[in-house]
């Protein structure tokens, strides 16, 4: 049976995609919940360039975090339909080719998946105000749907929690060396994601030393190191 079609703002979404996108859990709120407790979903996005107005999320990689541990049972991963995308040097570095765009999943699908996969919990994104703003540009042309999930940047915990010991760059590949994480694929969301999550363990195991021991708690140390960083700017 063919199933009738609405149109909300923009988006077309059949009957049962518009049931999924107002079932999705809202996000938690941020509490004192320990870190070893703490469900978190670390989120990479490949994209078509890095124009947050015009670019496009191609695909999309996740793992979680939780007991301590990267789950590695519990992962996502999905290359967007994109027939239209024209094969630029950004899409090339990906990895990504067009036959694989052209059998992608179905964006809205795709979308809904994710963000079932997210649950109530907060992301974690190396550089996350990118990932955060392309992720919530998708959501809301793709189901019409308002992004409220925290982010909390890798990049930015990274040299929080290591003022004394860093490397000079602040890149992803940077910090994994530093640390001796081996590596063996980047410019790919499911093997970014990881990566990503991967240093994120070091980094919370290094809150913990340091008395933080939620996400809360590295919260608001987070507010007052940008607040230090940016007197130090001015």
């Amino acid at each position: 049976m063919n199933m009738p079609w609405f149109k909300l703002r923009g988006p077309v979404l059949d009957l049962e995609q518009l049931q999924r996108r107002d079932q999705l859990h809202p996000p938690a709120a941020l509490d004192l919940c320990t870190l070893n407790d703490q469900r978190m979903v670390v989120l990479d996005l490949e994209t078509s360039g890095l124009d947050m107005r015009r670019d496009i999320v191609l695909s999309i990689g996740a793992v979680v975090i939780e007991g301590g541990g990267i789950n590695l049972g519990d992962q996502f991963e999905s290359t967007l339909l994109r027939p239209a995308q024209k094969v630029s040097e950004s899409v090339l570095i990906h990895g990504i080719a067009p036959s694989e765009l052209e059998a992608g999943d179905d964006p809205a699908e795709a979308l809904l998946d994710f963000m079932e996969f997210v649950g109530d919990s907060p992301i974690l994104a190396f550089h996350a105000s990118f990932d955060q703003r392309m992720l919530t540009r998708a959501l809301k042309q793709t189901l019409g749907y308002k992004l409220r999930h925290p982010f909390f940047d890798v990049a930015e915990l990274a040299p929080m929690l290591c003022p004394d010991n860093r490397p000079r760059q602040n890149s992803l590949d940077d910090w994994c060396t530093h640390f001796g994480l081996h590596v063996l694929q980047r410019h790919h969301a499911s093997a970014d994601a990881l990566a990503t999550a991967e240093l994120a363990l070091i980094l919370l195991s290094k809150a913990r030393h340091q008395g933080l021991d939620s996400l809360t708690a590295l919260n608001q140390r987070l507010a007052n190191w940008r607040q230090r960083q940016q007197a130090n700017y001015m």
